[in-house]
C-alpha cells in the first residue's frame, strides 16, 4: 500500500462518511452501496443517562427496503445512526426517538442516491458484494450478490482490547509477528495467509488486573468473573489475578457500580471504549474481513442478572453493538457461551430468553447478517432450532468435545429443517496445554507435527461433516498474552501466529472451492465409506476416520482421510460410470495428477492406494472425485 492510499485509508478510519441531519434536497448526494454512512444528531436536551433513557432511529426507505435503523449514544449530546444502502437507486430517511420533545433527534430527514461497484472494485474488496447471509439452500454462506463466502477465521477473542492495539501505522508487506505487534500487523499477516475473518469478544466488563483471583465471588456469593489468568501476577493465596481488558487508552466498556464493588454498571456505558473498537472494525472492513463479533463472555452475566433487570439491560447492550457495528459486514454472536458451569454462567435458557426479548423489542439485524453464538457443544443441543430460538439464524458447534464427536453434532445440524448454515467455532487449538484440548488423551508439544495435524484433522473433518460455512482456526493465544507479560499455559500471540497450522487454512479454502460454488450442494455421505473407521479408532480421538460429502446427483464429492485411515470402498456412485480422483495434500495445498477410475455395476469405487503408499495411511489425505 503506497503512502497516498495509506493516508486515504487512515482518513476513512478516523473520519467515516458522516452526514449531518438536514432537510431533503432536490439533488441528493451520491454514495456507494454497502458503504457505511453515519448520520449524526445532537440532542437539545440533557439526559442523566442517555444510554438507558434515549432510543433514537431513522426510518430508512429504498429499493425493496423499508426498516427502522436504530442509533446509539456516542457521548455528550451526540447520537449516531449508521447504515448502508443495499441497492442502487434513491433512498430516503427520517429520524425519530422515544423523546418526542427533543427537536435535535426528531423529524430530521434526508436522501441519497446509491450507485453500485464495478466488478474490478469488488475484487479489490469482496465486502462490496454485500453482507454475508445464508445461501439459497440454507447450508452455506454467500455475499448479498450470491457469490459464495467460505469463512476462514482465527480466534483472537481479546483483540477488541489494548492487547492487540490499533497503531494507526502501515504494516510492512513482509511483516513477521513479534513483540510489539499491533492489530493491523496481525490482521495483515493473516490476510496474507488467506484468512478472511477473526473472532473477538466486544467487551470484558468485570475483568481487571486487581487484588482478586481470576475467578471470584462477592460477599453475597455472586460470581463476578471466571476470567483468563494474567500470568505472573499473583494475589493473596498464590492464585493468579485476571487479565485486564481495557482499551488502548485505559477505558472500560462500562462504568463501575457504586453499589456493588467489582461489578460493572451495565446500564451505564462508556462510549470512548467502543470508539477504540470502531477503528478496528473499520480496518477489518477495509481489508475485506467479515469478523465474528461477540457480545460478552458468559462469566460476566451472573452479576448482571443478580443486580440488574437482565433481560431489558442485556437486550439494550445487544442492540447497542448492533446499532454501532451493524453497518459492517460481520457475523454477530449474542453470547460467548464456551462453557455453562452452574456458578460462572447463566443457563442457555436464560440467554435464550434475553436474546428473544431483544428480537421482540428491536427486530433482527437490519441488513441481513447472521446471528449465532459460540457454544460449548452444539447450539441445537443448548437452544433448539427455529421457533425454539427465533433470534438464531446460524448454528455452531465448538469447545467441547474437540474430537470425532464433533462430526456427529455437525451432521445433526446439517439435517435440521429448515436448514441453517453451520460451523465449528472452537476446534482443536494448536499449542494449548489444557485437558479439554487432548484428543485421545494426547498432548503433543506446541507446533509439533502432531499438534498441527490435530488442527488440520479438525478443519477437514468439521467441514466435511456439514460445517460448510467455513472454519475457525484454534489459536492457543486467544487471550492475547501481550508485550510486557510472561506467557503461561497459553503462548504469546506472535508465537501462536507463526504455528504451521495457520498456513493450512488457505489450503482448506482452496480444496473446498476447487469446483467453484458446487460445494454448496454437498451432503453428508460418510456412511458410504466402507469401512469409514479403522479398527479400534476411538470416537474421542482424531485418527483413523474418513469423511465424505457428495452432491445429490453423485457427480461430485470431497473426501478426507485422517492419519491411520484404512483403504475403503466408496459406495453410492453412478454405476458403470467413470470418475476422476484428484488427491490433495492438506499440508502444502498441492494437487496430484488425476486418476481415472470406474464405478462397478453397484456404484462402488475402488480408490487404489493412498498417496503415502501405506495402508493404514501414514499421513492424512484429501481427495476430490468428479464425474469424467
Amino acid at each position: 500500500m503506497n503512502f497516498r492510499n495509506w493516508f486515504l485509508f487512515i482518513f476513512s478510519v478516523f473520519f467515516p462518511m458522516t452526514v449531518s441531519a438536514a432537510p431533503v434536497t432536490a439533488d441528493p448526494p451520491g454514495v456507494r452501496v454497502w458503504e457505511l454512512i453515519e448520520l449524526t444528531f445532537e440532542a437539545e436536551q440533557e439526559y442523566g443517562n442517555p444510554y438507558a433513557e434515549v432510543t433514537c432511529w431513522v426510518e430508512l426507505e429504498g429499493p425493496a427496503f423499508s426498516k427502522r435503523i436504530y442509533g446509539f449514544w456516542d457521548g455528550g449530546r451526540l447520537f449516531r445512526v449508521r447504515l448502508v444502502l443495499t441497492e442502487p437507486g434513491n433512498w430516503y430517511w427520517r429520524s425519530g426517538s422515544n423523546q418526542p420533545g427533543d427537536n435535535g433527534l426528531n423529524e430530521k430527514s434526508g436522501s441519497f442516491r446509491a450507485f453500485g461497484w464495478s466488478e474490478q472494485e469488488k475484487l479489490q474488496n469482496p465486502n462490496r458484494r454485500g453482507f454475508v447471509r445464508a445461501s439459497e439452500n440454507g447450508h452455506t454462506l454467500c455475499y448479498a450478490d450470491g457469490t459464495p463466502f467460505f469463512l476462514t477465521g482465527d480466534t483472537w477473542l481479546a483483540a477488541s482490547t489494548w492487547r492487540l492495539p490499533f497503531r494507526g501505522a502501515p504494516t510492512a508487506e513482509d511483516y513477521v509477528p513479534g513483540p510489539g505487534i499491533g492489530f493491523e500487523d496481525a490482521v495483515a499477516f493473516r490476510k496474507r495467509q488467506g484468512f478472511n475473518s477473526i473472532s473477538m469478544i466486544a467487551a470484558f466488563p468485570n475483568w481487571e488486573c486487581d487484588k482478586h483471583q481470576a475467578t471470584y465471588a462477592d460477599s453475597a456469593g455472586i460470581y463476578l468473573r471466571n476470567a483468563w489468568e494474567k500470568f505472573g501476577y499473583q494475589v493473596e493465596g498464590g492464585e493468579l489475578t485476571s487479565k485486564d481488558m481495557r482499551d488502548e487508552y485505559g477505558n472500560r466498556p462500562f462504568q463501575m457500580s457504586e453499589q456493588h464493588p467489582g461489578v460493572a454498571d451495565f446500564d451505564r456505558i462508556i462510549p470512548a471504549y467502543f470508539q477504540s473498537l470502531d477503528r478496528k472494525m473499520q480496518y477489518l472492513s477495509e481489508l475485506g474481513f467479515v469478523p465474528l463479533l461477540e457480545t460478552v463472555r458468559r462469566d460476566n452475566c451472573p452479576a448482571w442478572k443478580a443486580y440488574f433487570e437482565f433481560n431489558e439491560s442485556y437486550a439494550r447492550y445487544v442492540q447497542y453493538l448492533i446499532s454501532r457495528y451493524g453497518a459492517y459486514n460481520m457475523i454477530f454472536s449474542g453470547i460467548h457461551l464456551d462453557w455453562i458451569p452452574e456458578k460462572y454462567s447463566l443457563t442457555a435458557d436464560e440467554f435464550n430468553e434475553a436474546l428473544t426479548r431483544h428480537l421482540e423489542k428491536y427486530g433482527p439485524l437490519p441488513f441481513g447478517q447472521m446471528h449465532t453464538t459460540l457454544i460449548n457443544n452444539s447450539t441445537y443441543l443448548q437452544f433448539g432450532h427455529h421457533t425454539d430460538c427465533p433470534w438464531l439464524t446460524m448454528h455452531s458447534v465448538g469447545n467441547k468435545p474437540r474430537d470425532h464427536r464433533v462430526s456427529t453434532a455437525l451432521e445433526i445440524l446439517f439435517n435440521l429443517q429448515p436448514p441453517y448454515p453451520a460451523i465449528n467455532f472452537e476446534p482443536y487449538y494448536t499449542g494449548w496445554d489444557h485437558e479439554i484440548n487432548m484428543p485421545g488423551g494426547e498432548r503433543p508439544p506446541a507446533n509439533s507435527a502432531r499438534d498441527n495435524y490435530f488442527s488440520r484433522a479438525q478443519m477437514y473433518g468439521s467441514v466435511l461433516s456439514g460445517g460448510l460455512s467455513g472454519h475457525v482456526h484454534g489459536t492457543a493465544a486467544y487471550d492475547i498474552t501481550s508485550t510486557g507479560e510472561p506467557a503461561g499455559m497459553r503462548p504469546h500471540i506472535w508465537d501462536a501466529l507463526l504455528y504451521e497450522s495457520g498456513k493450512y487454512m488457505r489450503h482448506l479454502r482452496t480444496f473446498v472451492l476447487s469446483e467453484g460454488d458446487r460445494y454448496q450442494a454437498l451432503q453428508p455421505a460418510s456412511d458410504q465409506i466402507v469401512p469409514g473407521k479403522a479398527p479400534g479408532a476411538p470416537e474421542t480421538g482424531l485418527d483413523g476416520w474418513a469423511y465424505m460429502m457428495r452432491t445429490p446427483d453423485d457427480e461430485f464429492a470431497l473426501l478426507y482421510f485422517e492419519n491411520r485411515s484404512v483403504l475403503p470402498v466408496l459406495k453410492g456412485f453412478i454405476p458403470e460410470t467413470e470418475y476422476l480422483i484428484l488427491w490433495f495434500e492438506p499440508v502444502t495445498g498441492e494437487w496430484q495428477e488425476p486418476v481415472r477410475v470406474r464405478a462397478d455395476d453397484r456404484g462402488n469405487l475402488e480408490i487404489g492406494a493412498f498417496p503415502c503408499g501405506q495402508n493404514p495411511s501414514s499421513a492424512d489425505h484429501a481427495a476430490k472425485i468428479t464425474k469424467y
